[in-house]
């Protein structure tokens, strides 16, 4: 009980104050403001920026994480934890310091575009910054580690002998793989792509550096209400917007999780 009290007077009841009705504001125009921008091209624009963004950063996060952690579960290599500690040492770093990297690989004058002017490639080097491919490149760097993380976690779980069953009864190591250690990882692959995808949508500091006011997602989009225009309802209608939008995935992954278990 009182965890359940500083839990709700804490952050659920300022939470709501915040997104229903901030100061100034009543209810009625933030949902108001809300019906608007779920009919305005230019706001459905950044709403659907922001989900696919998030879907192809969740993606590539599975694609490269999920193997990466089964080969780490798998190693009986004495270095094994080393290469664990190094894969998720990212997130001892700050989300600006990760982002900054970019900002000089991927700049006019960066690593990228020297390179290809030095091969005779380009005559200009490309403007690759403030485009989606540098925010898909932020944000698959900055997630990378928490799916490694959590399907490490269910990898680990699996018992490696039924891996070498799977083998014995005739099965590659590509038929293991699937039919075996995914469907039984199966839990931890959501949990990552859970964590990924609301990651993806809500952060605020890789999208604003790499995507500027070209590429707005939902959360440049926010403070640019709540600092710029100081337009309050139009900002709590933008969070609203996130909060359904990561309530949403949360409950899909909760049931995509529990039909896998049952499978």
């Amino acid at each position: 009980m009182p965890g359940l009290a500083v839990l709700l007077a804490g952050f659920l009841i300022p939470s709501v104050i915040m997104l229903l009705a901030p100061p100034g504001v009543t209810t009625g125009e933030v949902l108001a403001r809300l019906g608007r921008m779920l009919t305005d091209p230019f706001d459905l624009t950044i709403i659907g920026r922001t989900i696919g963004l998030g879907l192809i950063v969740t993606v590539l996060c599975l694609t490269l994480g999920f193997p990466l952690a089964y080969l780490l579960a798998r190693s009986r290599s004495r270095w094994a934890g080393l290469l664990l500690a190094l894969a998720i040492f990212p997130l001892l770093l700050s989300n600006v310091v990760r982002t900054f990297g970019w900002l000089v690989i991927l700049g006019s004058n960066g690593v990228i575009g020297q390179a290809l002017t030095a091969l005779g490639l380009v005559e200009d080097a490309p403007q690759l910054l403030y485009t989606p491919v540098a925010i898909v490149l932020g944000l698959t760097q900055l997630f990378m580690p928490l799916a490694i993380i959590a399907t490490y976690s269910a990898v680990a779980q699996v018992p490696a002998g039924l891996d070498e069953a799977a083998r014995g009864l005739g099965a590659g190591r590509a038929r293991t793989f699937w039919d075996v250690v995914v469907p039984l990882s199966w839990p931890g692959v959501v949990v990552a792509a859970t964590l990924v995808f609301a990651g993806s949508i809500t952060a605020y500091t890789t999208p604003y550096l790499l995507g500027g006011s070209r590429q707005r997602m939902l959360s440049t989009q926010l403070y640019s209400y709540s600092t710029a225009t100081l337009d309050w309802a139009a900002a709590s209608a933008t969070a609203l917007i996130m909060t359904v939008l990561v309530f949403a995935v949360s409950g899909f992954s909760t049931l995509a999780g529990r039909r896998g278990a049952t499978t």
